[in-house]
This record gives C-alpha cells, structure tokens and sequence, in this order.
C-alpha cells in the first residue's frame, strides 16, 4: 500500500498516512477536525535507480555457457543404457 502525505489548510497540521489506492482520501483534520484536510502530491516517493543498474549487471553480460558434456563412460556396463556410474 503507498504511503499519502496530507496537510490541513487550517492549522497547518502534516501527516504520512498508508492506505490503499482505492480509499476515498481523508478530508477531516485529525488535529483542529476540520475539513480542510487534503493529499499533497510529492516526489519523495519517486522511483529512483542507484549503482552500476540491473542491465548492466544482469543482462548485458550474454548467454552463459554450456557445461561441457561428460565423457562416455568406457565400462561394459553401459552398452545396455543405463550406467552405474552415472548416480
């Protein structure tokens, strides 16, 4: 849930409130009561990327390599499919 920041135009009153987007916003003062409270829109929240960033680290680097393919096993044992080795 994001967090609203509200001042009351009245008394001057500012408050961080969380509360789901889909809320009505708060219009009654909780410190004077009364109905001069109102959302502030701000960019503290904002979204904001620090570091070398994730392409770089994450995505630029390619394809990784294939593990090499074990060598065929050289036991009699395993002409029939299945190697005891293996496990």
């Amino acid at each position: 849930m994001p967090t609203y920041q509200y001042r009351c135009n009245n008394c001057g009153n500012e408050l961080e409130i969380v509360q789901k987007m889909s809320a009505d916003s708060l219009t009654i003062c909780p410190k004077c009561e009364k109905e001069t409270f109102e959302r502030v829109i701000t960019a503290e929240g904002g979204f904001v990327l620090k570091g070398s960033g994730f392409y770089k680290t994450d995505y630029a680097k390619g394809k990784p390599e294939a593990a090499p393919a074990a060598p065929p096993c050289a036991t009699a044992a395993c002409s029939g499919g299945t190697c005891p080795m293996a496990k």
